[in-house]
């Protein structure tokens, strides 16, 4: 029986602190975990760095920890310092291998085969990757670029030097390879999961952000939960978790939220990295009374739904857009397969690494489909979809500074004196497309969003600003156009939250721990018609009002109730 029911909480143990475990402060950390978010498993690493953990001590640990009930699994950081035989001098950020040196090579297979003696599942970090330019990683590139020659490489070692060597050992053995949370520069490192999850047994996915203004990756929030989104679209049934850590961490919020998006996600396990950064961390306890509620939320929870998006593999371009949309309330679905079936999706500057993508979207909307695609993925592909009959639209290169919104139709739907940003000219055909939402200053305006009905659908272009976090600046009822199209219809108005939605109609709702910090009001709505929204938890039912708009010069009515979300707060909603 595990600590909680709609998942496990799982903490990884690195070789040095493996290392130097007694088993009176094993004991005692155990204790201090087991107090305050419980544990059901570990991933004990056997090496990193040149760090390898006796076979005694190894024993030691897993015996202890399997006698108090704690799942033991095994653990390898594909890290390693300059050692004999090796060649010596190579430049390797993070001390990754190189994979063309034949003694790094036999290092690594023989740490694959003494860890698959030990374990009958197996994690490798996320630094299984590499970014060595050696001179022999040069001569066996030859006329290749880096990406390809590294995508060889990796399925080479992944068969041959990984996953081959321990299977021989242990034929049951279970191997996981973890993707980090930079998605998005996968393929330039050679990580290729479109290959790998036909040679590994399952995936698992980085879910850290720990704070994005003031990190490296500047990874939004969202991430936390669409990378779990988008890895269990890669492999389906077979991502294992989410993966997060303390590190510039600077509130006990931000620290959190990385935890709940992983939950919310539906990770079947939720991993604190590491063991010695959590014993006696003020993080700690309150992760526990949180787990507590979200399992209790997540009872009964149906499977996640959203828009899909569309990021091929080996993609980039717009890196994290729907990430940014996902923090202004639309749920999000990001797939790494064509989402031809669904009713509407969003395409990305990165559904531009599918060479026939132009091709699949006229087919698409020509059916009947709804797709909005961004200013970014028309900037390239605008000839090829004027050329297809698609639009008439184009980008005239100039950017227009918006502080004035107008949501056409409506002759008071105006917001003025907005704080500036920059969006791209978009010109098109009057009436030939139209636009839905207009930027503008003093007497320039440009489209937005732009609609053209093709065929039986319609193909909609939505311009982007040029610091993609300015979409959190724009006006609710300037968001809601756009989410109106993307959502069919069923959205929440708002910003500085995420909602995330399930196949049987509940929505968890969530006010990030940031910006404008304070309560705010969102407000719900559907065209179906309803009696009131329940707040599942409390069993507390929620008003509901009749609202009238027009939409495409036709009236609606919406239903709408409004519920005050307090920053750091979840709760779990359903109309009824």
């Amino acid at each position: 029986m595990g600590c909680y029911k709609n998942f496990k909480t799982v903490v990884y143990i690195p070789a040095e602190v493996a290392a130097k475990f007694t088993q009176e402060s094993l004991a005692g950390d155990l204790a201090f975990l087991q107090k305050y978010i419980g544990l059901d498993k570990v991933y004990l690493e056997t090496h990193r760095n040149n760090i390898d953990v006796e076979d005694a001590q190894l024993a030691m640990i897993k015996d202890y920890l399997e006698s108090r009930g704690v799942t033991v699994s095994g653990g390898i950081t594909t890290t390693i310092n300059d050692f004999e035989g090796a060649e010596a001098g190579k430049q390797r950020l993070f001390g990754t291998f190189c994979y063309t040196d034949p003694a790094m090579r036999a290092r690594l297979k023989e740490i694959s085969e003494r860890t698959a003696g030990i374990f009958d599942e197996i994690i490798l970090d996320d630094f299984y990757f590499t970014n060595c330019t050696c001179e022999r990683c040069i001569r066996e590139k030859g006329d290749r670029d880096w990406v390809t020659f590294r995508r060889e490489l990796m399925k080479d070692v992944s068969e041959n030097l990984v996953v081959g060597p321990a299977k021989a050992v242990n034929p049951g053995v279970r191997m996981i390879v973890k993707y980090p949370n930079w998605r998005e520069s996968y393929h330039f490192t050679g990580y290729v999961p479109e290959v790998q999850r036909d040679i590994f047994d399952a995936t698992y996915t980085g879910t850290e952000t720990r704070s994005p203004a003031y990190t490296d990756q500047h990874l939004p929030e969202y991430l936390s939960y669409s990378l779990v989104r988008y890895m269990e679209n890669a492999w389906p049934g077979r991502n294992g978790g989410g993966w997060f850590d303390t590190y510039a961490c600077w509130s006990t919020d931000r620290y959190l939220e990385q935890a709940y998006l992983t939950a919310f996600a539906k990770a079947k396990e939720l991993m604190h990295f590491q063991w010695s950064d959590l014993i006696d961390n003020a993080f700690v306890a309150p992760m526990g009374v949180q787990l507590r509620k979200i399992d209790a939320m997540m009872e009964g929870l149906g499977n996640p739904t959203g828009v899909p998006v569309y990021i091929p593999f080996a993609s980039s371009g717009e890196n994290h857009l729907e990430m940014r949309l996902g923090m202004l309330g639309v749920p999000m679905e990001p797939t790494p397969f064509f989402p031809g079936e669904a009713p509407r999706m969003l395409l990305t500057e990165s559904s531009l690494a599918d060479p026939d993508i132009v091709e699949k979207l006229e087919s698409y909307v020509r059916a009947g489909g709804v797709a909005v695609v961004t200013s970014g993925f028309f900037r390239e592909a605008g000839d090829a979809m004027r050329a297809a009959g698609l639009t008439e639209a184009r980008l005239t290169g100039r950017k227009i500074p918006v502080t004035r919104y107008h949501i056409t139709g409506s002759f008071t739907g105006f917001a003025e004196h907005r704080k500036p940003a920059l969006f791209p000219e978009i010109v098109h055909g009057n009436n030939d497309s139209w636009s839905l939402l207009n930027g503008g200053d003093s007497d320039v305006h440009s489209t937005l969003f732009l609609r053209r009905a093709y065929g039986a659908g319609r193909l909609y272009i939505l311009a982007v600003p040029e610091l993609d976090a300015d979409l959190y600046t724009m006006p609710k009822a300037a968001i809601d156009v756009m989410k109106r199209v993307l959502t069919g219809g069923e959205y929440v108005s708002g910003r500085n939250f995420s909602a995330f939605t399930y196949d049987d109609g509940s929505m968890i709702l969530y006010r990030y721990v940031k910006g404008d910090l304070h309560p705010d009001t969102v407000t719900v709505r559907t065209r179906k018609k309803v009696r009131a929204l329940v707040d599942t938890t409390s069993g507390r039912e929620i008003s509901v009002r009749e609202e009238r708009l027009w939409e495409d010069f036709t009236p609606a009515v919406e239903y709408a109730a409004d519920i005050v979300l307090q920053p750091g707060t979840f709760a779990k909603y359903r109309f009824v």
